[in-house]
């Protein structure tokens, strides 16, 4: 509350890089195939190109931009009607999503290419990044998922691309696109933040601790449970800070703050090389390498940092990031 007495709302996060209200989704239209048809053969149609699992951006002075291609480009006919997704609308044009097994078989403007989205996404616009994020799940989900994982027959596409139907009469099992929920956490102990890093990484490299939620647990246990099994540290006072969609391939990152006692001491388990805690003067000297601004897990430990810095952790020159000269 306000020393005025005005009592002020809840504080309003901006939007994780892969989320927000980027796309009107037009569900409803999914299964209108008058709709489809026409918008299938209108020229202002986009599409969004995915190649091995790859999105198609252009440079732009600030970053890059999503390089979005209309029916009109001599697209038509070069993907079977039923591989196309429907996305939705996107600044008032219908928009889908395919994946081209050939790069050669399209003709791609000038300075653009496919890159992956991981290292793109916090340099394009938060609208195209969401986009291309969507483009890219529902394609990957599509691929995995030509049989049917109830009976093995071969699967055909429904609803614009939103159901694979299982062919087989006698089974007709519908499949539906699938998350994996995952929590990630920075856990302080309200002057130092716990970060691990995993043996595969680059030397220096240092992030938030995260792992998928186990059937029949709540988001809750499972932070408490994967901490306390990656670094032995018990956890309290367990917090929702935000989520992000993160389609590499198809988790659902739920993110959380959680506080440990001081003196909690840690020991790694097989799938972490090294856990510590970190200060704010080590992350400001460079020390752990962080996440990239684009990931919830940088979002984290910037909002953690900067509760207790006179300097925002986005301004302070020492840090470094993976990915980045920073």
């Amino acid at each position: 509350m306000l020393e005025s007495g005005v009592q002020t709302g809840p504080t309003v996060r901006r939007p994780n890089v892969f989320s927000g209200p980027y796309l009107d989704r037009a569900a409803h239209l999914r299964k209108d195939s008058a709709f489809l048809d026409a918008a299938l053969r209108d020229p202002a149609t986009l599409l969004v190109p995915v190649w091995q699992s790859r999105s198609l951006v252009r440079r732009v002075p600030a970053g890059f931009g999503a390089a979005l291609l209309e029916f009109g480009d001599a697209l038509g006919g070069m993907v079977q009607p039923a591989e196309y997704v429907l996305l939705g609308h996107f600044h008032g044009r219908t928009v889908f999503a395919a994946e081209f097994s050939d790069e050669s078989t399209l003709t791609l403007p000038p300075e653009t290419g496919f890159e992956d989205l991981r290292l793109t996404g916090a340099a394009l616009p938060q609208d195209e990044a969401g986009l291309l994020a969507y483009a890219r799940a529902m394609v990957l989900w599509r691929g995995r998922h030509r049989h049917c994982g109830t009976c093995g027959a071969a699967t055909s596409s429904e609803s614009a691309g939103h159901v694979m139907k299982c062919s087989n009469p006698s089974c007709g099992a519908e499949h539906f696109p699938r998350l994996d929920p995952a929590v990630i956490v920075l856990v302080s102990d309200g002057e130092r933040a716990l970060l691990g890093r995993q043996a595969s990484w680059p030397a220096g490299r240092y992030s938030t601790i995260a792992g998928f939620v186990e059937p029949g647990e709540s988001l809750e246990d499972a932070v408490a449970r994967e901490v306390l099994e990656e670094t032995g540290v018990s956890v309290h006072e367990v917090s929702y800070h935000s989520s992000q969609p993160w389609p590499f391939p198809s988790s659902l990152m739920i993110g959380f703050m959680a506080l440990a006692s001081a003196d909690a001491a840690i020991r790694t388990d097989d799938e972490l090389e090294d856990a510590r805690w970190f200060t704010r003067e080590e992350v400001a000297a460079g020390v752990p390498g962080l996440p990239p601004p684009q990931s919830v897990s940088y979002r984290l430990i910037e909002e953690w940092y900067d509760a207790g810095a006179a300097v925002p952790l986005a301004a302070t020159p020492g840090v470094k990031q993976w990915g980045s000269g920073r």
